[in-house]
Parts: C-alpha cells; sequence; structure tokens
C-alpha cells in the first residue's frame, strides 16, 4: 500500500505580496525551501489561518533570507500580504518506508526568519 504522507511544512509564515498579474506560484525564501527540502516546482498545499482558504500551487524560489512568501495567480485572490499561512507538501511512501519516516517542520517569526525546526508534532490534549 502507498500512503500519501506529509513531508514538509513551513509552519505560521506571513504573506508578504498577492501579485495577482505575476505567473502562477508561491515564491517562497530560498532558505526556507531549502531548510524544509521543498524543491523548486514541486506541488504544495496552502492553507490560509486568516480566511480558511486552502489550496495548491508551486513553489518557486525567492532570494536566500528576503522572508518573501508571495501568493501569485489566480491564487493571489485567496490571500493577502499579513495572511498568516500554512504551506505543506506531500511525499508517498510505502508502508515499509512509513515506519522510519518524520516529517521537516519549519517554523518561522512573523518576518518568516527561521525560529525552529522539528520532526514531530505535539499530542493535542484532551
Amino acid at each position: 500500500m502507498q500512503l500519501n504522507m506529509l513531508k514538509a511544512k513551513i509552519h505560521r509564515a506571513t504573506v508578504t505580496h498577492a501579485e495577482l498579474h505575476y505567473e502562477g506560484s508561491c515564491a517562497i525564501d530560498g532558505r526556507l525551501l531549502d531548510i524544509s527540502g521543498i524543491r523548486e516546482y514541486e506541488q504544495i498545499h496552502i492553507y490560509n489561518v486568516n480566511n480558511g482558504e486552502r489550496f495548491s500551487t508551486y513553489a518557486i524560489r525567492a532570494d536566500e533570507g528576503s522572508g518573501i512568501i508571495s501568493i501569485n495567480g489566480a491564487a493571489a485572490h485567496r490571500a493577502a500580504p499579513g495572511d498568516i499561512v500554512i504551506i505543506c507538501a506531500y511525499g508517498v511512501l510505502s508502508e515499509a518506508e512509513v515506519a522510519n519516516f518524520k516529517p521537516t517542520l519549519v517554523y518561522v517569526d512573523r518576518q518568516n526568519a527561521l525560529s525552529h525546526t522539528k520532526n514531530s508534532i505535539p499530542k493535542q490534549a484532551a
């Protein structure tokens, strides 16, 4: 059996730009791409914490250390500068691979600078 698993996420990034007339995609600070393991042109899912919008697009590289998170093309209707988003990438793994797999979880501050990384999400308390 193949399982679709969370590969990586950039948690609570702040949207810096929404460019309706730019060629589609999401530009992400290159340093955050490298740390997360999300590759340029890889499909990503974006979850907008501010308005509940959920959409998919692909990642493109912005300048390293720029803090840019730019939602481009038609997706720009779903996010505005200042919105908080969660950016996720998924991968298909076999059951054997899942046994030892841990996702890369990247946490950023309000300026999209790296805060810390983890490989697991804490259990949610009752």
